[in-house]
């Protein structure tokens, strides 16, 4: 018997209870005839195990080298905590497997207190991975790489769980990634197939 791998496991997930068809308004203004809502996956107990499992091979079979992952608030929020679990996981069965903290970026700087707009790992000269749920304009994701680069921390990759490939999309996000890689688990037509493929057929 085959064992899927996380992300085999992880799209199957996506496919059943994070992707619906029909006519659907985009946050871009746009309209679709599909709609994929991630945090419905990521916040499932097994969903979210499978996440951080996943974006981890990701980033080893990339050779991405990395202290923290983090991303905009709040559709990165649960995938920064589970990729920093799995990491811990990971670093437990395997000696020297790298521990990845986490971090959120706020949608604007806090009133009070410190006033800061990072929460979490924040380390000046650090190597960061920027993660987001789905990318179709890119927006979020940029501006949680502007904040970490603000912050004087230095992105290894930026990775998104679902790219919609919208025409403008991923070349704003490696714009603003300035030669760090653009890494992907899957496309949007990758959920539509299973999510299709899953439907009891008659």
């Amino acid at each position: 018997m085959t064992t899927l791998t996380y992300t085999q496991q992880l799209l199957s997930i996506l496919a059943r209870i994070s992707f619906r068809l029909g006519q659907f308004k985009l946050s871009s203004g746009g309209t679709s005839d599909y709609y994929i809502d991630c945090r419905t996956t990521t916040l499932h107990a097994e969903g979210g195990r499978l996440t951080g499992h996943a974006i981890l091979e990701l980033l080893e079979a990339n050779g991405i080298d990395a202290e923290a992952v983090g991303g905009l608030t709040m559709g990165a929020d649960p995938i920064v905590s589970n990729v920093a679990t799995a990491s811990a996981w990971r670093a437990q069965q395997k000696s020297g497997a790298p521990l990845l903290h986490g971090f959120l970026v706020r949608k604007a700087e806090k009133a009070h207190g410190t006033g800061r707009r990072i929460e979490g790992f924040c380390q000046e000269g650090a190597r960061v991975v920027i993660v987001d749920d789905v990318c179709t304009t890119g927006t979020s994701t940029i501006n949680a790489l502007e904040a970490a680069r603000e912050a004087g921390m230095v992105i290894a990759a930026v990775v998104c769980i679902v790219e919609r490939e919208e025409a403008n999309g991923r070349p704003a996000v490696e714009a603003a990634a300035q030669g760090a890689p653009f890494l992907r688990l899957f496309t949007a037509n990758d959920v539509r197939a299973e999510h299709i493929r899953q439907q009891p057929s008659g």
